[in-house]
């Protein structure tokens, strides 16, 4: 008798699982919009120490007195086929650009991942030249937790991440849209990332607008044109051109790391 009512649940159970599943709407394929908000004052004033004070701290000032405190980008994600681009919009303003603003705050790749053969293909600019990296999808260890709150009006479930070996990441995602991907170079969740913190590097992406549409399979595509690389490779180059910058270098680092 047991063994039935226990078998009994079970099904029932899984019969309000299907049930509820199915007056979800699942969305396969669209263009998501997303703003990355960056707090350039704090970056600024983090990044200053006792051997850079003396011209660093007059900067940072200068910055506070005719920059506004938050620096917003705009970018999209186009998604169909387990496949994603994520392509920047280019400011209508010019930005300050690299030497006044810290490199977190720039948006420099162009992004196709590919979820069914795990790969993906980035286009970085970095300072006059351009790269291509060809490479594995980023892998992140993720810890799924159970807050919720709704982005773009999905229901979102918050991830706990680290990358790089030290980025401590906060992401929410949501299994309404059943694409592993995300904004830059976020991925491996059960579902669509459609908010990403970097609480600690102070800057933060979240979707503004969810359009479902179809999506030509040509708008899809990798981009092809810079100096081909691997992720590794790719590193190296920066590591050299960098090893005499000291913690300005890690920064920059982290920033075309993205």
């Amino acid at each position: 008798m047991k063994k039935i009512l226990t078998l009994t649940t079970i099904l029932l159970s899984s019969a309000n699982l299907l049930l509820a599943q199915g007056n979800k709407h699942f969305t396969f394929h669209g263009t998501i919009e997303y703003n990355k908000t960056s707090n350039v004052w704090a970056m600024l004033q983090k990044a200053i120490n006792k051997d850079n004070e003396m011209w660093y701290q007059p900067r940072y000032e200068q910055y506070k007195k005719t920059k506004p405190q938050f620096k917003v980008l705009k970018s999209t994600l186009k998604f169909g086929n387990n496949q994603t681009l994520f392509m920047p919009i280019e400011p209508e303003t010019p930005t300050a650009g690299y030497w006044s603003e810290p490199m977190m705050t720039a948006q420099n790749s162009t992004i196709f991942s590919d979820f069914n053969t795990g790969m993906s293909t980035s286009q970085k600019s970095v300072f006059e030249e351009t790269f291509l990296v060809k490479d594995t999808t980023r892998h992140i260890k993720w810890k799924l937790t159970g807050e919720t709150r709704e982005i773009a009006g999905y229901p979102c479930r918050r991830a706990n991440g680290l990358i790089l070996d030290s980025i401590y990441v906060v992401a929410f995602y949501t299994e309404e849209i059943p694409v592993s991907g995300g904004p830059e170079s976020f991925n491996g969740l059960p579902g669509m990332i459609l908010g990403v913190a970097l609480p600690h590097e102070n800057v933060t992406w979240f979707a503004t607008k969810v359009t479902e549409q179809p999506i030509d399979e040509k708008s899809l595509t990798a981009p092809k044109k810079g100096r081909a690389a691997t992720n590794k490779s790719f590193m190296t180059v920066l590591q050299n051109a960098m090893k005499d910058w000291g913690t300005e270098g890690k920064e920059y680092l982290k920033g075309f790391s993205l």
